[in-house]
């Protein structure tokens, strides 16, 4: 009985050694296999390091101004009779507005040119009079000041009537009309804002240590959210001679052609003023970076060398870099990379330091510094 339990023992034994080394060896050979395997290359496109020639700019955000532009006003008090334009209409420069009722200076205006009339024909024959020595000086100088004093009047008049008769003091764009027909208006009181837009002013600040970049004729590009996509090209006419003691900044102002009107009076919009000199920058499309908070960087492309000296495919060694400014597709990098060395396009974030890739740009996508979406 002790003999059967112990060659019972002693072939589990050996069935459990023989288990643990056939185990073994498959352990040891799949550790072997992962050894000598290596995933395929990976896909990606690839694009070459280019240097470019870069405007540089000074950028701020200004404010668009009519070069005249007035809320027209009622000079005297009266009663609206007639209003002669359309809210939002062009006008030329003495159009008119507003009529007030002049019913009451009409009348003062027959009587008092009457009465300037009998003053002339009074003056003319002193005037006669004098020269046959038939009354003396005072009596001339006398119908001489009657008739001044009545021209006057008529003048005055005139005047009152002129007042009461308000035309478009330029040509220009009327705004809402504020006023009605038969109310009464009061001195001072707004009746139709007018603004003239073609050309319009653009008024920017810049910091007093940009002053030494900028000068009177350099261009100005403007854009506004407003429409997306345009430029509206300007340059500087003025430049304030005196800097804001409170910011240190200094007043500066363009002049932009508006022929069709699009920018408004106190829009706010973004002034980048062109400087003379331009700057040399290495740059790669936006897609070729892989964007961390500890650092950027790209995969740059490198020939792998075999053991017997020739080339066995590409790999991929990420780079850190230092970015600078971006504009449309591409961005410049200011240090990390040398001109001509061949970096991921796309796809740079499916890969990892030392993959093998290959390198297919039938699907490269085209790189613009100014891109326009189809659907804009």
């Amino acid at each position: 009985m002790k003999k059967s339990i112990f060659l019972t023992f002693f072939g589990l034994i050996i069935l459990i050694g023989v288990l643990a080394g056939i185990k073994g060896l498959q352990i040891r050979s799949m550790i072997a296999q992962s050894e000598q395997f290596s995933p395929p290359p990976e896909v990606v496109t690839a694009t070459q390091v280019a240097t470019a020639s870069w405007e540089t700019f000074v950028t701020a955000v200004g404010s668009l101004e009519a070069v005249q532009g007035v809320i027209v006003t009622a000079e005297v008090t009266g009663k609206v009779v007639d209003i002669a334009f359309e809210a939002g209409s062009r006008v030329a420069a003495g159009n008119l507005l507003i009529q007030q009722d002049i019913e009451v200076e009409k009348a003062q205006l027959r009587s008092a040119e009457s009465v300037a009339e009998l003053a002339r024909i009074e003056f003319n024959r002193t005037k006669k009079l004098l020269a046959d020595k038939v009354i003396p000086q005072s009596d001339y100088d006398s119908g001489k000041a009657q008739l001044t004093q009545a021209l006057a009047q008529t003048d005055n008049i005139l005047a009152m009537i002129a007042k009461k008769t308000i035309r478009a003091p330029f040509a220009g764009r009327l705004g809402i009309r504020q006023v009605n027909l038969g109310q009464v208006i009061d001195e001072g009181q707004a009746i139709v804002s007018l603004q003239s837009l073609d050309p319009i002013f653009v008024n920017f600040l810049l910091p007093q240590q940009q002053l030494a970049q900028i000068n009177t004729g350099l261009s100005v590009r403007v854009t506004s959210d407003s429409f997306p996509g345009k430029v509206f090209n300007s340059e500087i006419t003025t430049i304030s001679p005196e800097v804001d003691a409170d910011t240190r900044n200094i007043r500066v102002q363009a002049r932009l052609d508006n022929p069709d009107e699009l920018l408004r009076a106190g829009m706010y919009v973004n002034v980048s003023v062109v400087l003379p000199a331009k700057q040399e920058v290495h740059i790669i499309p936006a897609t070729a970076v892989l964007y961390a908070p500890y650092s950027d960087s790209v995969f740059v492309i490198e020939e792998k060398i075999g053991k017997d000296g020739s080339p066995a495919g590409k790999t991929v060694r990420q780079q850190f870099v230092r970015l600078g400014e971006k504009r449309g597709d591409f961005v410049a990098v200011i240090s990390g990379l040398k001109a001509e060395e061949i970096v991921v396009s796309t796809g740079a974030f499916k890969l990892r330091n030392g993959q093998e890739v290959v390198i297919d740009n039938s699907l490269t996508p085209e790189f613009k510094l100014a891109p326009r979406p189809a659907e804009s």
